[in-house]
């Protein structure tokens, strides 16, 4: 039984349910697997698009959470999967990443006496005031099988005392989704992404060629939530990025109601070189980062696909899970928190600088193999 809640956890199960059907095709020894959807990510431009397109069979069993607290989604989530766990008695159960799906998961999982596994164990940012590493510290204490993305997450769970057989170095499975997509990707047209995702038709649309754009993606209550912060992030945007050239925004809900809150959308609507998208599917801001001459996000997903396309990215957070995507491993990122003169710094020096696609240990888009396989050996 795998658990997923919201969009980060569609991009990594796509690929284990390829390799269960490649594996029950080919082998006598069956995998019976259910997909639960708790419904963390309910919208359709969240949820459902990315199931449509990666492919991914709709869930056998939709939990329908909706929004909430942290503790409303934790608890609620676990209320009605302990029912679930009761009726269909799983041998395990898969969680993936670190949303709230992955603790209530994890947390019920165990309660109920059933074998449980993390994809993407390990990762650490160090900051446990964000609701993430909670959930990752939760996972990876209660997990019996923890298959990591890259040898510094074996490092940081041998050092908290996991015991070294659990430990499972398989690769990062998001690679495995964009190499299985990239094909599809490269076949879209950008200019049409735009036109069909653009937010406010009376916003002309700036020339785009590529390596003539910028991505920015913010989503992160750390960037968003803090008035101050946000218009500085925006001022910096406006004043100096979209004056070297036009960017792209697809705006997440969160930091749209943040800008509607704090009285910035019509200020927002009128910078003549940003232009304001809805939420794009997988393939469509694949395609667009493909040609970016630079990624600014707070995504953890970003950064990763940023290392292995070679696309210069600022990452706008102070501390990072995924440090092998950092200049200083060989990646393509730089942490620049929210400060706008370490961004600015960063931005002018970066814009200098040559891509350089970089590939670590496993990242091979076979990740999802690998874990099919270990788990059919544990049975």
């Amino acid at each position: 039984m795998s658990v997923v809640g919201a969009r980060p956890n569609f991009m990594k199960i796509a690929p284990f349910i390829r390799s269960i059907e490649k594996h029950n095709a080919n082998s006598d020894k069956k995998i019976e697997h259910l997909l639960v959807h708790t419904g963390q990510h309910y919208d359709i431009r969240m949820s459902q698009k990315f199931f449509d397109e990666l492919n991914i069979p709709p869930a056998d069993i939709h939990l329908e959470i909706g929004s909430g607290t942290h503790a409303e989604q934790v608890g609620n989530t676990m209320i009605a999967l302990e029912k679930v766990i009761r009726a269909h008695k799983p041998d395990w159960v898969i969680v993936v990443g670190d949303v709230n799906a992955v603790c209530a998961g994890s947390i019920t999982a165990k309660k109920e006496h059933v074998n449980l596994a993390h994809i993407e164990a390990g990762l650490r940012s160090g900051d446990i005031t964000m609701p993430e590493e909670v959930n990752r510290l939760v996972a990876d204490r209660l997990a019996d099988l923890l298959f990591t993305p890259d040898k510094i997450s074996n490092e940081n769970l041998l050092k908290e005392g996991v015991p070294p057989e659990r430990i499972k170095f398989v690769g990062n499975i998001m690679i495995d989704t964009l190499e299985n997509e990239r094909h599809k990707a490269e076949k879209l047209n950008p200019d049409e992404i735009i036109r069909e995702n653009i937010l406010l038709q009376e916003q002309k649309i700036p020339q785009i060629s590529p390596l003539n754009y910028i991505i920015l993606t913010l989503h992160r209550p750390s960037n968003v939530d803090n008035k101050e912060i946000f218009s500085q992030i925006i001022s910096f945007i406006k004043n100096e990025v979209s004056e070297k050239y036009p960017v792209l925004w697809p705006i997440h809900p969160r930091a749209r109601k943040r800008l509607e809150e704090f009285g910035l959308w019509n200020e927002i609507v009128s910078f003549k070189n940003v232009l304001l998208l809805h939420p794009l599917g997988y393939h469509e801001l694949l395609r667009l980062n493909m040609e970016a001459k630079m990624i600014l996000t707070d995504s953890g997903g970003l950064q990763e696909e940023a290392t292995v396309l070679g696309v210069p990215c600022l990452t706008l957070r102070w501390n990072t899970e995924r440090p092998v995507t950092l200049k200083e491993y060989g990646g393509a990122s730089v942490l620049v928190g929210n400060n706008v003169e370490r961004i600015r710094e960063e931005f002018y020096k970066t814009l200098a600088e040559e891509r350089k696609p970089t590939r670590p240990e496993l990242w091979d888009g076979h990740t999802a193999e690998r874990i099919v396989d270990i788990l059919v050996k544990y049975g």
